[in-house]
Formats: C-alpha cells, sequence, structure tokens
C-alpha cells in the first residue's frame, strides 16, 4: 500500500517536472542556456 503512494507521487512529481520544463515561458530561458557552451566570452547581464 505504502510503495503505491510513493509511486503515484513520483508519478505526480515527475510529470509536473516535465510540465514545468516543457512550459512555452521557459523556452527563451532554456535557448539562452542552450548556447552557453557557444558564447565567446561577451558577458550581457539581463535585468
Amino acid at each position: 500500500m505504502v510503495s503505491g503512494i510513493v509511486t503515484v507521487m513520483l508519478l505526480v512529481v515527475f510529470l509536473g517536472g516535465w510540465a514545468w520544463a516543457w512550459s512555452p515561458k521557459r523556452r527563451a530561458e532554456f535557448e539562452e542556456a542552450a548556447r552557453l557552451p557557444l558564447d565567446d566570452g561577451n558577458v550581457e547581464t539581463r535585468e
């Protein structure tokens, strides 16, 4: 019984993280982070 509850809770946490990562409002931030290794060293501050 307890293992079933833990499994369901972990599934809910996983799906919540998946929804957070794939939400459209996070896309720009993730694309910016993906370009970091390709930057030439010019640092721009985002405020």
